[in-house]
């Protein structure tokens, strides 16, 4: 059984992230190289690529959880099939 997160995930959360994070490479890239036009667009998609893999690392971790159980049950199956074998001659 998978253990629960304390703190849920919201989309909010992720959303200030990106933000977060594209003003962080905007201010840097303003400052370093760009002109303002171009940092902001630099930054912009920074900020969609890192929501967007937060959305898909939530969406792959629930199919790889679900493959593992599928899995664990098929191998309980197998390792209680060898026991209920074992068990006839002993």
């Amino acid at each position: 059984m998978a253990e629960t997160d304390p703190r849920p995930r919201h989309p909010a959360r992720r959303v200030l992230g990106a933000v977060v994070i594209g003003l962080f490479a905007f201010v840097a890239l303003w400052w370093l190289v760009f002109s303002a036009v171009t940092a902001a667009l630099v930054a912009a998609g920074l900020g969609v690529v890192a929501f967007g893999a937060s959305t898909a690392s939530d969406l792959i971790e629930g199919v790889v959880e679900a493959i593992g159980a599928a899995i664990g049950a098929i191998l309980a199956v197998i390792a209680a099939a060898f026991a209920a074998i074992f068990s006839i001659f002993s």
